[in-house]
């Protein structure tokens, strides 16, 4: 039996197939995919002591086990192409570990024959009619995050005031993670102290419900080792609620913006919602319709 206690993912006896070659094969490639993204990380890119005296590159096994929360038997398994079951969670785990990018993380979940259950699918969950009702808020700002606070759709007044969002990799576009880590955001948003202590505090809260999913617990490590302010403020263990409230922005182009914001939920239960900015003065109103407008003008195609 592998110790595998805390994913409750269990080996499962084979059981011959027409499709049984085709099953074996793409265990096999999941299996050499996984030492190959396994020995191209250095330990230190982890978090882990630099090298010294390893025998092979990269990763053992039974770090990345460890750094993702799961049984070392059972990783070993899943990486000798045993015929194991892997959760949708459990691979999460593993695609963070990895540091695969969104691609490479859309290969292991092919590979492994299981649904992407991370905020990746919730945008493509999201109904069409999510993105028509945030682009007729032009020109004011909405957003629909999850609980996360993962970015799983925006309107272009969104872009305009907290991007540019579209070049950015999935594990980036996360409000928390912008706000602490892009010198932009922190620059722009003026009440940055009391905005970003709130959100970590119903970050926290909401993640009573998820605590034991890696995605959660690694974006914690993440932001832990890329913000001595988030660490800081993670080790108070302050939770708060989602409220409505007003927050000001100095935007560099059209100056300042008073912005009372409105959480609309989509699913409660997910914690799924829309964000909407609505002006909190007619200065607001005006200086938003101008970003807009140039915002517009930046991103138009030039003329034939």
């Amino acid at each position: 039996m592998p110790d595998d206690t805390l994913t409750r993912t269990w080996p499962t006896v084979s059981v011959p197939s027409d499709s049984a070659d085709g099953v074996s094969g793409r265990r096999r490639e999941l299996a050499g995919f996984l030492r190959s993204r396994r020995e191209r990380i250095a330990p230190e890119q982890v978090g882990l002591p630099p090298a010294s005296r390893r025998r092979t590159p990269g990763l053992r096994r039974e770090e990345v086990a460890t750094l993702a929360g799961v049984g070392v038997t059972w990783y070993t398994w899943l990486e000798q192409g045993r015929d194991i079951n892997a959760s949708p969670q459990v691979l999460d785990a593993v695609a963070r570990t990895l540091l695969l990018d969104p691609h490479e993380r859309e290969h292991l979940f092919r590979l492994a024959d299981a649904p992407d259950g991370t905020g990746q699918a919730d945008c493509r969950a999201l109904p069409p009619t999510a993105q028509l009702l945030l682009d007729q808020l032009e020109p004011y700002p909405a957003c629909i995050r999850n609980a996360r606070y993962d970015i799983l759709a925006y309107n272009q007044a969104f872009d305009a005031l907290m991007g540019p969002l579209a070049d950015l990799p999935f594990e980036e576009r996360n409000s928390l993670w912008r706000l602490f880590t892009s010198p932009t955001c922190r620059a722009a948003t003026l009440d940055w102290e009391e905005g970003t202590r709130r959100m970590v505090a119903e970050y926290r809260a909401a993640m009573a419900e998820h605590v034991a999913e890696p995605a959660w617990k690694c974006l914690v490590s993440r932001l832990t080792e890329a913000s001595p302010e988030f660490a800081e403020l993670w080790q108070r263990h302050e939770v708060a609620s989602p409220e409505n409230l007003t927050k000001r922005f100095l935007h560099p182009q059209v100056g300042l913006l008073k912005l009372n914001y409105t959480h609309l939920w989509l699913g409660q239960r997910l914690g799924t919602r829309m964000t909407t900015y609505t002006p909190a003065d007619e200065q607001t109103d005006a200086r938003l319709r101008e970003l807009h407008e140039l915002h517009e003008r930046s991103t138009a195609s030039p003329p034939a």
